[in-house]
Protein backbone atom coordinates (compact mmCIF):
# COMPACT_ATOMS: atom_id res chain seq x y z
CA UNK A 1 0.00 0.00 0.00
CA UNK A 2 1.66 3.42 -0.99
CA UNK A 3 2.30 5.93 1.82
CA UNK A 4 0.41 9.24 1.77
CA UNK A 5 2.35 12.01 1.06
CA UNK A 6 3.19 15.27 2.91
CA UNK A 7 -0.45 16.72 2.34
CA UNK A 8 -2.09 13.69 3.86
CA UNK A 9 -0.16 14.03 7.32
CA UNK A 10 -0.81 17.83 7.39
CA UNK A 11 -4.46 17.25 6.72
CA UNK A 12 -4.46 14.26 9.08
CA UNK A 13 -2.83 17.02 11.58
CA UNK A 14 -4.86 19.79 11.06
CA UNK A 15 -7.77 17.36 12.78
CA UNK A 16 -5.77 17.02 16.39
CA UNK A 17 -8.19 17.73 18.80
CA UNK A 18 -7.16 19.92 22.15
CA UNK A 19 -7.57 16.54 24.31
CA UNK A 20 -4.62 15.27 22.44
CA UNK A 21 -2.21 17.29 24.67
CA UNK A 22 -3.37 14.51 27.57
CA UNK A 23 -0.48 12.42 25.41
CA UNK A 24 1.89 14.30 26.89
CA UNK A 25 0.49 14.54 30.24
CA UNK A 26 0.39 10.84 30.28
CA UNK A 27 3.35 10.08 29.18
CA UNK A 28 5.27 12.96 31.29
CA UNK A 29 3.58 11.67 34.72
CA UNK A 30 4.22 7.87 33.46
CA UNK A 31 8.32 9.23 33.61
CA UNK A 32 7.46 10.67 37.00
CA UNK A 33 6.50 7.29 38.51
CA UNK A 34 9.12 5.91 36.80
CA UNK A 35 11.64 7.65 37.90
CA UNK A 36 9.88 7.52 41.82
CA UNK A 37 10.42 3.80 41.46
CA UNK A 38 14.21 3.84 39.89
CA UNK A 39 14.52 2.87 36.27
CA UNK A 40 15.60 5.56 35.17
CA UNK A 41 16.71 4.71 31.56
CA UNK A 42 12.59 3.91 30.89
CA UNK A 43 11.91 6.91 32.52
CA UNK A 44 14.11 9.17 30.41
CA UNK A 45 12.50 7.38 26.98
CA UNK A 46 9.11 8.47 27.81
CA UNK A 47 10.43 12.16 29.25
CA UNK A 48 11.73 12.42 25.36
CA UNK A 49 8.78 11.13 23.78
CA UNK A 50 7.07 13.80 26.37
CA UNK A 51 9.17 16.38 25.29
CA UNK A 52 8.83 15.96 21.35
CA UNK A 53 5.39 15.61 22.00
CA UNK A 54 5.04 19.08 23.50
CA UNK A 55 7.18 20.77 21.00
CA UNK A 56 4.88 19.36 18.29
CA UNK A 57 1.86 20.20 20.04
CA UNK A 58 3.14 24.13 21.30
CA UNK A 59 4.24 24.66 17.81
CA UNK A 60 0.48 23.68 16.67
CA UNK A 61 -0.44 26.18 19.30
CA UNK A 62 1.23 28.78 18.06
CA UNK A 63 0.63 28.39 14.27
CA UNK A 64 -3.35 28.21 15.27
CA UNK A 65 -3.21 31.28 17.33
CA UNK A 66 -1.41 33.35 14.90
CA UNK A 67 -2.99 31.88 11.54
CA UNK A 68 -6.27 30.20 12.61
CA UNK A 69 -7.62 32.87 15.28
CA UNK A 70 -11.49 32.20 15.14
CA UNK A 71 -10.52 28.30 14.92
CA UNK A 72 -8.52 29.15 18.04
CA UNK A 73 -10.49 31.00 20.01
CA UNK A 74 -13.41 28.05 19.13
CA UNK A 75 -11.15 24.89 20.61
CA UNK A 76 -9.98 27.17 23.69
CA UNK A 77 -13.11 27.70 25.00
CA UNK A 78 -13.67 23.64 25.18
CA UNK A 79 -12.15 21.48 28.62
CA UNK A 80 -9.81 19.83 26.54
CA UNK A 81 -7.73 23.25 25.67
CA UNK A 82 -6.46 22.90 29.45
CA UNK A 83 -4.25 20.02 28.50
CA UNK A 84 -2.03 22.57 27.74
CA UNK A 85 -1.24 24.06 30.75
CA UNK A 86 -1.75 20.38 32.53
CA UNK A 87 0.91 19.15 30.09
CA UNK A 88 3.22 21.86 30.30
CA UNK A 89 3.64 21.82 34.06
CA UNK A 90 3.95 17.65 34.49
CA UNK A 91 6.37 18.43 32.12
CA UNK A 92 7.76 21.01 34.06
CA UNK A 93 8.01 18.73 37.21
CA UNK A 94 9.74 16.50 35.91
CA UNK A 95 12.40 17.99 34.06
CA UNK A 96 12.55 19.82 38.08
CA UNK A 97 13.63 16.17 39.27
CA UNK A 98 16.13 16.11 36.41
CA UNK A 99 17.55 18.62 38.24
CA UNK A 100 16.94 20.82 35.45
CA UNK A 101 15.32 23.76 37.78
CA UNK A 102 15.97 26.75 34.53
CA UNK A 103 13.96 25.11 32.09
CA UNK A 104 10.93 23.99 34.69
CA UNK A 105 11.02 27.17 35.95
CA UNK A 106 10.13 28.05 32.61
CA UNK A 107 7.47 25.91 32.21
CA UNK A 108 6.24 27.21 35.16
CA UNK A 109 6.09 30.73 33.56
CA UNK A 110 4.40 29.90 30.43
CA UNK A 111 1.69 27.94 32.27
CA UNK A 112 1.15 30.59 34.46
CA UNK A 113 0.75 33.03 31.57
CA UNK A 114 -2.11 30.61 30.23
CA UNK A 115 -3.99 29.16 32.67
CA UNK A 116 -6.03 32.25 33.75
CA UNK A 117 -6.44 33.13 29.97
CA UNK A 118 -7.82 29.24 29.37
CA UNK A 119 -9.33 28.95 32.50
CA UNK A 120 -11.37 31.92 32.21
CA UNK A 121 -12.47 31.36 28.22
CA UNK A 122 -13.40 27.26 29.44
CA UNK A 123 -15.42 27.67 32.57
CA UNK A 124 -17.37 30.51 30.90
CA UNK A 125 -18.86 28.28 28.53
CA UNK A 126 -19.24 25.42 30.65
CA UNK A 127 -22.69 23.49 30.08
CA UNK A 128 -24.74 21.25 32.42
CA UNK A 129 -23.80 18.21 31.62
CA UNK A 130 -20.25 18.07 30.55
CA UNK A 131 -17.73 14.73 29.96
CA UNK A 132 -14.89 14.22 32.31
CA UNK A 133 -12.68 16.98 30.42
CA UNK A 134 -14.14 19.21 32.75
CA UNK A 135 -11.86 18.53 35.58
CA UNK A 136 -8.96 19.88 33.61
CA UNK A 137 -9.72 22.97 35.14
CA UNK A 138 -8.29 21.67 38.51
CA UNK A 139 -5.41 19.39 37.23
CA UNK A 140 -4.24 22.54 35.01
CA UNK A 141 -4.67 24.19 38.78
CA UNK A 142 -3.02 21.54 40.92
CA UNK A 143 -0.57 20.88 37.97
CA UNK A 144 1.00 24.64 38.72
CA UNK A 145 0.48 23.70 42.42
CA UNK A 146 2.60 20.78 42.00
CA UNK A 147 5.44 22.26 39.84
CA UNK A 148 5.78 25.22 42.49
CA UNK A 149 5.87 23.28 45.45
CA UNK A 150 8.19 21.03 43.41
CA UNK A 151 11.04 23.97 42.61
CA UNK A 152 10.11 25.63 45.70
CA UNK A 153 11.66 22.67 47.55
CA UNK A 154 14.26 22.63 45.12
CA UNK A 155 15.23 26.11 45.02
CA UNK A 156 14.43 26.74 48.50
CA UNK A 157 11.96 29.23 48.03
CA UNK A 158 9.17 30.00 50.70
CA UNK A 159 6.96 32.16 48.62
CA UNK A 160 6.67 29.72 45.27
CA UNK A 161 5.51 27.37 47.86
CA UNK A 162 2.70 29.32 49.77
CA UNK A 163 1.67 30.63 46.10
CA UNK A 164 1.70 26.83 45.79
CA UNK A 165 -0.65 26.40 48.61
CA UNK A 166 -3.24 29.10 47.26
CA UNK A 167 -3.40 27.13 44.40
CA UNK A 168 -3.74 23.81 46.19
CA UNK A 169 -7.23 24.99 47.68
CA UNK A 170 -8.23 26.53 44.53
CA UNK A 171 -8.05 23.36 42.84
CA UNK A 172 -10.12 21.87 45.10
CA UNK A 173 -13.03 24.55 45.00
CA UNK A 174 -12.48 23.59 40.74
CA UNK A 175 -12.89 20.07 41.42
CA UNK A 176 -16.38 20.88 43.29
CA UNK A 177 -17.24 23.46 40.85
CA UNK A 178 -16.29 20.92 38.10
CA UNK A 179 -18.46 17.94 40.17
CA UNK A 180 -21.63 19.60 39.85
CA UNK A 181 -21.13 19.77 35.74
CA UNK A 182 -19.96 16.57 35.68
CA UNK A 183 -22.43 13.97 33.50
CA UNK A 184 -22.53 10.81 35.84
CA UNK A 185 -23.63 9.05 32.92
CA UNK A 186 -20.17 9.23 31.48
CA UNK A 187 -19.04 6.78 33.99
CA UNK A 188 -20.60 4.18 31.83
CA UNK A 189 -20.85 6.00 28.57
CA UNK A 190 -17.38 7.79 28.20
CA UNK A 191 -14.86 7.24 25.84
CA UNK A 192 -12.06 7.86 28.85
CA UNK A 193 -11.57 11.46 29.52
CA UNK A 194 -14.28 10.32 32.25
CA UNK A 195 -11.07 9.23 33.76
CA UNK A 196 -10.08 12.04 34.77
CA UNK A 197 -12.25 12.55 37.77
CA UNK A 198 -10.23 10.64 39.53
CA UNK A 199 -6.78 12.12 37.99
CA UNK A 200 -8.00 15.34 39.31
CA UNK A 201 -8.30 13.69 42.91
CA UNK A 202 -4.89 12.01 41.99
CA UNK A 203 -2.89 15.36 41.22
CA UNK A 204 -4.32 17.34 44.18
CA UNK A 205 -3.32 14.53 46.80
CA UNK A 206 0.39 14.93 44.70
CA UNK A 207 -0.02 18.70 45.01
CA UNK A 208 -0.53 17.93 49.25
CA UNK A 209 2.50 15.45 49.10
CA UNK A 210 4.56 17.98 47.51
CA UNK A 211 3.77 20.83 49.96
CA UNK A 212 4.30 18.62 52.75
CA UNK A 213 7.69 17.77 51.18
CA UNK A 214 8.46 21.18 50.57
CA UNK A 215 8.75 22.32 54.28
CA UNK A 216 11.86 22.15 56.06
CA UNK A 217 13.69 23.51 59.16
CA UNK A 218 15.30 26.29 57.05
CA UNK A 219 11.94 27.16 55.02
CA UNK A 220 9.49 26.39 57.92
CA UNK A 221 6.37 27.09 56.00
CA UNK A 222 4.09 24.97 58.23
CA UNK A 223 3.16 25.16 62.00
CA UNK A 224 1.73 22.02 63.41
CA UNK A 225 -1.50 22.58 63.01
CA UNK A 226 -1.21 23.45 59.13
CA UNK A 227 0.76 20.68 58.63
CA UNK A 228 -1.78 18.44 60.22
CA UNK A 229 -4.74 19.86 57.78
CA UNK A 230 -2.19 19.24 55.55
CA UNK A 231 -1.87 15.80 56.00
CA UNK A 232 -5.16 14.74 56.18
CA UNK A 233 -6.53 16.54 53.50
CA UNK A 234 -3.21 14.76 51.32
CA UNK A 235 -4.16 11.31 52.88
CA UNK A 236 -8.06 11.92 51.95
CA UNK A 237 -7.64 13.09 48.55
CA UNK A 238 -5.68 9.44 47.85
CA UNK A 239 -8.24 7.05 49.41
CA UNK A 240 -11.08 9.19 47.18
CA UNK A 241 -8.66 8.68 44.49
CA UNK A 242 -8.23 5.26 44.71
CA UNK A 243 -12.28 4.54 45.44
CA UNK A 244 -12.91 6.64 42.18
CA UNK A 245 -10.48 4.07 40.01
CA UNK A 246 -12.21 0.85 41.46
CA UNK A 247 -15.26 2.64 40.46
CA UNK A 248 -14.31 3.58 36.91
CA UNK A 249 -12.41 0.35 36.78
CA UNK A 250 -15.75 -1.57 37.05
CA UNK A 251 -17.51 0.44 34.95
CA UNK A 252 -14.96 -0.67 32.29
CA UNK A 253 -15.83 -3.89 32.77
CA UNK A 254 -19.44 -4.01 33.24
CA UNK A 255 -19.55 -1.54 30.28
CA UNK A 256 -16.27 -2.38 27.50
CA UNK A 257 -15.28 0.53 25.13
CA UNK A 258 -12.66 -1.62 23.03
CA UNK A 259 -12.63 0.97 20.04
CA UNK A 260 -9.36 3.82 20.16
CA UNK A 261 -10.11 7.25 20.83
CA UNK A 262 -7.55 10.01 21.72
CA UNK A 263 -9.59 10.40 24.74
CA UNK A 264 -8.21 7.43 26.17
CA UNK A 265 -4.76 9.21 26.97
CA UNK A 266 -7.01 11.01 29.47
CA UNK A 267 -7.81 7.47 30.47
CA UNK A 268 -3.76 6.60 30.98
CA UNK A 269 -2.86 10.33 32.86
CA UNK A 270 -5.38 8.75 36.09
CA UNK A 271 -3.60 5.84 36.79
CA UNK A 272 -0.05 6.96 36.20
CA UNK A 273 -0.93 10.06 38.57
CA UNK A 274 -2.51 8.07 41.09
CA UNK A 275 0.83 6.12 40.88
CA UNK A 276 2.80 9.20 41.36
CA UNK A 277 0.72 10.19 44.55
CA UNK A 278 0.79 6.96 46.38
CA UNK A 279 4.87 7.16 45.72
CA UNK A 280 5.20 10.50 46.98
CA UNK A 281 2.31 10.00 49.88
CA UNK A 282 4.14 7.59 51.14
CA UNK A 283 7.89 9.09 50.97
CA UNK A 284 6.24 12.58 52.26
CA UNK A 285 4.57 10.86 55.03
CA UNK A 286 6.50 8.13 56.12
CA UNK A 287 3.93 5.46 55.07
CA UNK A 288 6.14 2.35 53.81
CA UNK A 289 3.40 0.05 52.95
CA UNK A 290 2.33 2.31 49.99
CA UNK A 291 5.02 2.05 47.88
CA UNK A 292 4.54 -1.68 46.97
CA UNK A 293 0.96 -0.56 45.82
CA UNK A 294 2.34 2.76 43.88
CA UNK A 295 4.86 0.62 42.16
CA UNK A 296 2.65 -2.05 41.05
CA UNK A 297 0.09 1.00 39.72
CA UNK A 298 3.27 2.78 37.91
CA UNK A 299 3.86 -1.01 35.57
CA UNK A 300 -0.13 -0.84 35.17
CA UNK A 301 0.16 2.65 33.33
CA UNK A 302 3.13 1.58 31.72
CA UNK A 303 1.10 -0.87 30.23
CA UNK A 304 -1.46 0.67 29.59
CA UNK A 305 0.20 3.51 27.63
CA UNK A 306 1.76 1.28 25.60
CA UNK A 307 -1.92 -0.35 24.79
CA UNK A 308 -2.93 3.21 24.05
CA UNK A 309 -0.13 4.23 22.21
CA UNK A 310 -0.71 1.10 19.55
CA UNK A 311 -4.10 1.76 19.43
CA UNK A 312 -3.01 5.81 18.47
CA UNK A 313 -0.36 4.43 16.15
CA UNK A 314 -3.13 2.49 14.33
CA UNK A 315 -6.11 4.94 14.40
CA UNK A 316 -2.91 7.43 13.21
CA UNK A 317 -2.06 5.52 9.83
CA UNK A 318 -5.72 5.02 9.08
CA UNK A 319 -6.32 8.74 9.32
CA UNK A 320 -3.60 9.24 7.14
CA UNK A 321 -4.72 6.65 4.95
CA UNK A 322 -8.03 8.48 4.29
CA UNK A 323 -6.14 11.70 4.18
CA UNK A 324 -4.55 10.63 0.66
Amino acid sequence: MPMPGFSGLRTWWAGRPPAAGAAVMASGIVSVGLHLTGPEVVSLVFLWLACLAWVALAADFAVRLVTQRPRWLAEAKSPGALSAVAATTVLGTRLSLLGRQTLAGAALALAVLLWPVLLLLVVRHWGRRMPGAVFLCCVATQGLAVLAATLAAAETTAWLARAALVLFWLGLVLYGLALARFDPRQVLEGAGDHWIAGGALAISALAGAKLLAADSARLYLWNDDDRGVLRNVTVALLVLDLACCVVLLAAEVARPRLRFDVRRWSTVFPLGMTAASTLSVAAALGIEWLRRPGQVLVWLAVAVWLVVAAGAVLAARAGLVRAR
